[in-house]
């Protein structure tokens, strides 16, 4: 007893976390999932790294270890002592609430938040095609930072203020200070202000800046992220809708038709409509989220049906969507943004079939290896090619829905006709 209670009164709260989970048997990995926090969270936690953990993280923590009565006491006790001891101050700033759970971005949130946390990368731009998923993926990588390092994070939503000056946002500098800080410019496709990212880099040693933008600024010291739809199914997936429901962009659409049908299961004889919509969508989140809308009332074999006449004649559904734009638009968009040279690129890969390199790409383009490569990164940080698999390199594929805009010579009408 006497052991006890000297451990309850001297133990940090790395050690504490460490030894209670590993008296109720637990992995990292296991206390993890049961906390919904990330296993580097929990070995930072556990290492000391982490000094100074939220508590909403330790609350998620001794209710997945299941403490009760003194024993949650003293590990909520141990966390605030070593609050106080390392670093007083006050209460980190939260970031936005996400609509959901993340889906089929797991790696991508891991790698990113390690980038900023662990690497110490202080400038990183995600750039994407419109409805890929930027802002919920950066979300997710806030929650992370906040949750387990005590992060604060500034969060300015650049497409809701038109015309806006970071300039009049000066006084960051003096409300960042010195602490760990996350400060995320979402939506910044009107570029940022890199004079007073400068200033806020110099007075701030602990601030990150990330970017979501559809075409990426080029930023000095800055990292661009282009990130990709989810992966999206074989057709030798079609018929194993146990393999088929591990896909990312399946478990997506999934998870919307099981929030608008409960208790929805995929059945094998359904299972090849559902692949055939994600592939026919590229595994776009916002274009799985639009088409999972109008399964109340449209079977998934009758969508694939719908989408073949026409992907980008499918309107957004009537009620409970937000106003969000379809996947045409974000499509346009884009593609009115590539220059002749690029354009005339993608209309000659879109004709070919199957995946190729970028050697492949500076053959069929004729033109310099140098200039024909260019213009493959810039198709890649738009979103309208996107890498594949491959043993014998880096190979890319053209988005379906891109070849069918190509394909049709000119650009169909890009308006949602319901």
């Amino acid at each position: 007893m006497h052991g006890v209670q000297l451990l309850r009164s001297t133990a940090g709260f790395g050690e504490l976390l460490r030894i209670r989970r590993e008296r109720v048997g637990l992995t990292q990995q296991v206390l993890a999932d049961h906390a919904t926090l990330s296993v580097r969270a929990i070995r930072d936690m556990e290492s000391g790294r982490v000094q100074r953990p939220r508590q909403e993280t330790v609350r998620l923590l001794a209710d997945a270890l299941r403490l009760e009565g003194r024993n949650r006491s003293d590990f909520e006790a141990a966390a605030r002592r070593q609050a106080l001891v390392e670093e007083p101050g006050d209460e980190p700033t939260a970031p936005p609430v996400a609509r959901g759970a993340i889906i089929g971005r797991e790696l991508e949130a891991e790698v990113l938040t390690d980038a900023l946390a662990v690497h110490g990368d202080r400038l990183v731009t995600v750039a994407g095609l419109g409805g890929v998923g930027k802002t919920r993926l950066v979300l997710e990588v806030a929650r992370r930072l906040y949750l387990a390092s005590g992060w604060s994070v500034r969060w300015i939503d650049c497409g809701r203020l038109p015309g806006a000056r970071l300039e009049r946002r000066a006084d960051l500098a003096r409300a960042i200070g010195e602490r760990p800080t996350l400060l995320v410019l979402d939506g910044a496709d009107a570029g940022v202000d890199t004079a007073l990212l400068d200033e806020l880099f110099q007075r701030c040693p602990g601030l990150r800046v990330l970017i979501t933008a559809r075409v990426p600024q080029p930023l000095s010291g800055g990292q661009v992220i282009p990130l990709a739809p989810l992966p999206t199914p074989g057709p030798e997936l079609d018929h194993d809708p146990v393999a088929l429901a591990e896909v990312g962009a399946v478990r997506l659409l999934l998870s919307h038709l099981r929030r608008l049908r409960p208790g929805y299961r995929l059945e094998p004889e359904e299972a090849p409509s559902v692949a055939a919509l994600c592939r026919q969508l590229d595994g776009l989140p916002g274009a799985l989220e639009l088409v999972a809308g109008w399964s109340t009332v449209l079977s998934p074999r009758q969508l694939v049906a719908r989408l073949a006449d026409g992907p980008f004649h499918l309107a957004p559904p009537p009620a409970g969507f937000g106003g969000r734009a379809d996947v045409g638009a974000a499509l346009g968009a884009a593609l009115d943004r590539l220059t002749l040279g690029q354009r005339d690129l993608l209309e000659r890969l879109a004709a070919r079939p199957g995946d190729w390199s970028g050697e492949d790409a500076v053959e069929l383009s004729g033109r310099p290896p140098q200039e024909c490569l260019a213009a493959v990164h810039e198709l890649l940080a738009s979103g309208l090619i996107r890498s594949v698999p491959a043993r014998d390199g880096v190979r890319f594929t053209v988005l379906n829905l891109c070849r069918r805009l190509c394909g049709a010579g000119a650009y169909p009408e890009l308006a949602a006709v319901g």
